[in-house]
């Protein structure tokens, strides 16, 4: 019996398991999920808890209820990898050989990383919210906060979720509007790009965004380090932002095992074809979601719209035959602008997002670059469509691969 091993069990790595355990001969194969622990985590939820939308019960299931009967989940730390054997290694001795290999163990931020960020100012003056703890510690700053400079940062891309600390700061705004101290906050938006976001279109929107709420932004800002002690963000080329508060995204690296293994680049993010996701190294091995290194958003959307065809490349591939069905790089992603409003962007790898209707031409019923309160309800109602619907690698009535129908480009108005 051959045998798939699927390194992660988080949003990528459940979806992929569960569509393979529906198309692979279960008298064939045999699929295993590798997990650190059974704590499967609505990671889209951790923007909206610091601001008293969700409790972490809210956020929080056991992996193992959403794996398909038929698959087996293993709970362990992995040492590494060995491609040369086709075996995984785990911490405790384990070992456990592979016919096929998909890693799927996703990203997460190393504060570490950057000099003074994790010092003595660390979930005190400094917050991240990329995590439970993070945004918890987060919730009950802002809870007590009298006001003062509020900067948002992003340390380098890529970053899981790119629109977050975008919809961060909207939300922190709106947050303080509604308590009656925006005037006591001014808001800072620090970042590498030149831009809000890394598409043109979308990021000369949310400029003008940024200008209506009087939201300052420091554009082309790659850190050197933090002085905790003077609260104060110092950049390569020697220009300083001072904070009263300060909210990261740190920098973002794939799994450590990766690079003890020798599948990935200088972020641990495994080198694959950017239309099929395998390795460029290794013909048995895939890299999906967020833990590989292509020039698409390391996104929940993302992850969902690699699915469907990588599981038909993947049983091509396994039978000899071209894999044909390449992914196109489709993202989308829902952008909480506050008071209850939200955009919605659609783009992939050669597409910049445009305004129009989603996902059906005509009728929407979500609108494209636009704030709207359909597009807030739609985010909301996605944690209902993910539990039930996404990570059981059910069938969602949206394309995989991006539709211009329903968008205006020049001389069209959404036909």
């Amino acid at each position: 019996m051959k045998h798939v091993v699927i390194l992660g069990g988080g949003t990528a790595g459940t979806m992929v398991a569960n569509k393979l355990r529906r198309r692979l001969p279960r008298s064939e194969w045999r699929i295993t999920v590798v997990d650190r622990d059974d704590v499967h985590l609505y990671q889209p939820g951790l923007l909206l808890l610091p601001f008293g939308v969700y409790e972490p019960k809210d956020l929080i299931r056991p992996r193992d209820r959403y794996l398909t009967d038929g698959i087996e989940l293993v709970l362990g730390e992995i040492d590494r990898v060995e491609p040369g054997g086709n075996q995984v290694l785990l911490e405790d001795g384990r070992v456990l050989p592979y016919d096929q290999l998909v890693v799927a163990t996703g990203t997460s931020p190393r504060p570490a990383e950057t000099t003074g960020m994790a010092d003595g100012e660390w979930r005190r003056s400094i917050f991240d919210f990329f995590t439970l703890d993070g945004a918890l510690a987060l919730r009950d700053r802002l809870a007590s906060w009298e006001g003062g400079r509020l900067v948002v940062h992003v340390t380098e891309m890529p970053i899981k979720c790119p629109v977050a600390p975008l919809e961060l700061t909207f939300l922190a705004d709106a947050f303080f509007e509604e308590r009656k101290m925006r005037d006591k906050v001014e808001i800072v938006y620090v970042t590498p790009l030149e831009g809000p976001f890394t598409k043109s279109v979308a990021s000369a929107h949310l400029g003008t965004m940024f200008e209506d709420r009087h939201i300052a932004i420091e554009p082309d800002f790659y850190v050197e380090h933090i002085d905790p002690d003077a609260r104060t963000l110092v950049s390569m080329d020697e220009r300083e932002v001072p904070f009263d508060l300060l909210v990261t995204v740190p920098l973002n690296m794939g799994a450590d095992y990766v690079a003890r293994s020798g599948l990935g680049d200088e972020f641990n993010y495994v080198p694959v074809d950017r239309g099929t996701l395998l390795s460029r190294a290794h013909d048995n091995i895939f890299a999906i979601g967020d833990a590989n290194d292509i020039p698409a958003s390391k996104a929940g959307s993302v992850a969902h719209f690699e699915s469907d065809g990588f599981v038909n490349n993947f049983l091509d591939h396994v039978h000899g035959r071209p894999m044909t069905d390449l992914f196109d790089g489709h993202a989308n992603c829902f952008i909480e602008s506050g008071h209850g409003k939200g955009l919605l962007i659609d783009f992939n790898y050669d597409t910049e997002p445009l305004p129009g209707v989603y996902p059906y031409p005509r009728v929407g019923p979500l609108s494209l670059l636009r704030e709207t309160r359909a597009n807030h309800w739609g985010k909301l109602a996605f944690r209902h469509v993910y539990w039930n619907v996404l990570l059981r690698g059910l069938p969602m009535p949206v394309p995989s691969h991006m539709s211009m129908a329903g968008k205006e480009t020049a001389g069209t108005s959404g036909r």
